[in-house]
């Protein structure tokens, strides 16, 4: 979509583009369980780590710092899932999120954006999960063999 606004200097008409954002999830496995966190900020629920990429960096390299900040976890192993690019699958406005999973040990820390964290298997998933990471992990174990679990 493209809008135009006047400049204030020269008058002329400039294009301001509305381009979706680019963000990536990581479902982080380990041997307990796929680790979500609890949002702190809105839109609240529990949700995959992830977040925004940064300009200058790779889908990659944003998933392996979202999953450090938010977990404190060192992953590994790190494979695309998807892409989901609903324009509605975000409540704040429209954002494309390349879904990655990946591998970690140790003990997850909430950090950054999470006000909490837990370890859950395909049966405990809590009912309130943000955006749309319901899909994103019914498509996650749907495709798991009984080798990934």
């Amino acid at each position: 979509m493209n809008e135009g606004v006047t400049c204030t200097q020269c008058g002329h008409i400039v294009s301001l583009y509305r381009n979706p954002i680019p963000t990536v999830d990581i479902i982080i496995s380990t041997p307990k369980g796929i680790v979500l966190i609890k949002r702190k900020n809105p839109p609240y629920g529990w949700a995959i780590p992830g977040g925004f990429i940064d300009y200058g960096e790779s889908a990659e390299q944003a998933a392996i710092r979202e999953a450090e900040e938010e977990t404190s976890l060192k992953i590994e192993n790190l494979k695309l899932l998807n892409v989901y690019s609903a324009p509605d699958r975000d409540p704040r406005f429209h954002t494309i999120s390349v879904v990655f999973s990946a591998n970690a040990d140790g003990t997850p820390k909430a950090g950054d954006d999470a006000s909490d964290l837990g370890v859950f298997s395909r049966d405990s998933l809590p009912s309130t999960l943000a955006f749309d990471h319901a899909k994103i992990l019914a498509d996650f174990f749907s495709q798991r063999t009984d080798a990934d679990r």
